[in-house]
């Protein structure tokens, strides 16, 4: 499917009325992708179909207008493009004379048709990168051309994970289902982490063709915020929800005009989106009166003190700290130590927290932002030499534009 990439293609050639049907479009292709997925069984067709309905509605919608129920409209449409489809190949008599006697109605199966396409997409028999990949193609609605460029990888290469993720749902007989009981949370887990890994690679890009794609990290957040609408009761769901809206709801202030990224101390806080920050927090709320704490909560908790302080010198290190201990009882990692360092540097000085970096250097040797911190903490300390090797190495691991200008400003400087 590509109903998203549709509007993107040809959004430069055509009027002004597709910012009204990139808006239809972004809420009815994952539901109608779903919907053909589960009828027909098979996913190359039911984004092709997806596909020529959409571009159906680009040609009449703009003439005709915007039908009152789009969704319907669009699944008449895929439905029929199926059935035609499908009248070719005898093996599928069975999924026609479904087709044909189904109206395929919009409401209310749609919640559980997006569900089912999601945890399929992230089932764990599949790979990480292929759960990323089929989730962006499926349920976002991203073509092949953008996952390959947001993944650093060729347009062949990426369509071959997919192809390959598609054959192993059919191979593994993988269930297009919602799993349930027991079975339910690890896969939940399964699919916030597909959603965390893309919002990161929004937010702040591993690659050197831009600092942030912030289209991704806004899909990743838009799929999280439908997970928890379908899934109120999930709290991690919830914070993770919660963490994405705090980190974008400051992003007008992370770059300046020339592009190049503003560290946290030197944000203006009067374009931080406090809208954005007072929803964000109800949300946390909200998770947290479920009264099951998870590390999205955390994380979301810690970015909470950060968002609610009025400037730098105001923010609450002994909080963050205290919430990074608890961080590290339930999800210990060597980046969580990096960041908890950082705070603990503004709590019990640089050397301590020095001390506590050079610990990780075995674990994070290859990872710039460790040589990056260390270098700071350094500075500090006023070991300036050992400080621009440190940077020096940071610039050497890092590919992300705006981050390698900053650390060679800093060592012009």
């Amino acid at each position: 499917m590509a109903g998203r990439g549709t509007i993107r293609g040809l959004s430069e050639t055509r009027t002004a009325t597709e910012a009204a049907l990139a808006a239809v479009f972004r809420e009815e292709a994952a539901r109608l992708t779903a919907a053909m997925v589960r009828m027909v069984g098979n996913f190359d067709i039911a984004e092709e179909v997806v596909q020529d309905s959409l571009l159906a509605a680009l040609e009449t919608w703009p003439v005709q207008g915007i039908p009152d129920r789009p969704g319907a409209w669009l699944m008449t449409t895929a439905r029929r493009r199926a059935i035609d489809l499908l009248r070719r190949d005898q093996r599928y008599a069975d999924k026609v004379a479904l087709l044909e006697r189904s109206t395929m109605p919009v409401e209310p199966a749609e919640a559980d048709d997006r569900l089912r396409l999601i945890f399929t997409c992230c089932h764990p028999a599949l790979a990480q990168e292929a759960q990323v990949a089929l989730t962006l193609r499926a349920v976002a609605g991203f073509t092949t051309q953008e996952i390959a460029a947001a993944f650093l990888v060729s347009e062949p290469t990426m369509a071959q994970r997919i192809v390959r993720a598609k054959r192993k749902i059919v191979e593994a007989n993988i269930p297009y289902r919602v799993p349930q009981g027991a079975e339910l949370i690890p896969r939940v887990d399964a699919v916030l982490a597909v959603l965390y890994l893309m919002f990161n690679e929004g937010y702040l890009s591993r690659g050197s063709s831009a600092a942030m794609r912030r289209d991704l990290a806004e899909d990743a957040l838009w799929l999280a915020a439908m997970l928890a609408a379908l899934l109120p009761e999930q709290a991690e769901l919830l914070g993770l929800v919660a963490l994405m809206r705090l980190q974008l709801a400051r992003s007008q202030a992370r770059f300046d005009s020339a592009g190049e990224i503003v560290l946290l101390p030197d944000q203006d806080r009067s374009l931080w989106d406090r809208g954005a920050i007072a929803e964000a927090t109800a949300t946390l709320q909200g998770a947290a009166a479920l009264g099951s704490p998870g590390p999205y909560q955390l994380q979301a908790a810690i970015a909470a003190v950060h968002a609610q302080a009025r400037s730098w010198g105001e923010t609450d290190w002994s909080q963050i700290v205290a919430l990074y201990d608890a961080l590290l009882r339930l999800a210990d990692s060597p980046v969580v130590r990096l960041n908890r360092a950082v705070a603990l540097s503004h709590v019990r000085g640089p050397e301590v927290a020095l001390g506590e970096v050079n610990d990780l250097a075995i674990e994070l040797g290859g990872y710039h932002l460790f040589h990056a911190t260390r270098a700071e903490l350094l500075d500090e300390i006023g070991e300036k030499a050992l400080a621009r090797e440190a940077r020096l190495r940071a610039l050497e691991l890092c590919q992300n534009p705006a981050e390698r200008t900053l650390l060679q400003r800093k060592l012009d400087a």
